[in-house]
């Protein structure tokens, strides 16, 4: 049976970092990334993420459809490293405001991990620790990536949270 690892944690708390090492413990590995360069910073910062996994990943680039990508893995890849899941969310909410549309694609990602075809690390923010927001659109983004949070956590084998670069165990297959 194959993992499904989760780890969350604040903006730069060392999560994408933590994941990477994680994922560099398999011999074939596939990255999938969510973002999309949609501005010059973007650009820059896809570009800086590539050059920190070098050619030691087969990268897929999916904003949307993350399941259909999981589920069709070939069998070369141990373990797919996904970055990350609040931009997915993002991703969701850009182009189908409909919350029904949301929870289906995330219906979909849960079924996925359900057994996965291979080892699977989603790496996700952890959105709801700050203040509520004052606009509408920002607490349902929270709302909603809390939502993905929890139920991605409650179907991981284990799950980390990262605060300044230290790695929390929250949950483990032999616990």
């Amino acid at each position: 049976m194959n993992d499904v690892i989760y780890v969350t944690g604040g903006a730069r708390s060392g999560k994408s970092s933590f994941a990477l090492k994680k994922a560099l413990g398999y011999p074939g590995r596939a990255f999938l990334a969510t973002a999309e360069p949609f501005d010059d910073e973007m650009v820059d910062r896809i570009g800086k993420h590539r050059l920190e996994r070098g050619d030691s990943f087969v990268t897929y680039e999916e904003p949307v459809n993350i399941d259909t990508v999981i589920a069709s893995m070939p069998s070369s890849v141990d373990v797919v490293l996904v970055d990350c899941l609040t931009v997915w969310a993002g991703n969701l909410m850009h182009r189908d405001d409909s919350d029904r549309a949301i929870f289906r694609a995330v219906d979909r990602l849960l079924e996925v991990l359900q057994a996965p075809p291979c080892t699977v690390i989603l790496v996700s923010n952890e959105v709801g620790m700050g203040i509520v927001p004052e606009n509408a659109m920002a607490r349902r983004f929270r709302d909603i990536a809390g939502m993905i949070n929890q139920k991605v956590a409650a179907v991981a084998t284990e799950a980390y949270l990262l605060c300044s670069g230290l790695p929390v165990c929250l949950k483990k297959r032999d616990q």
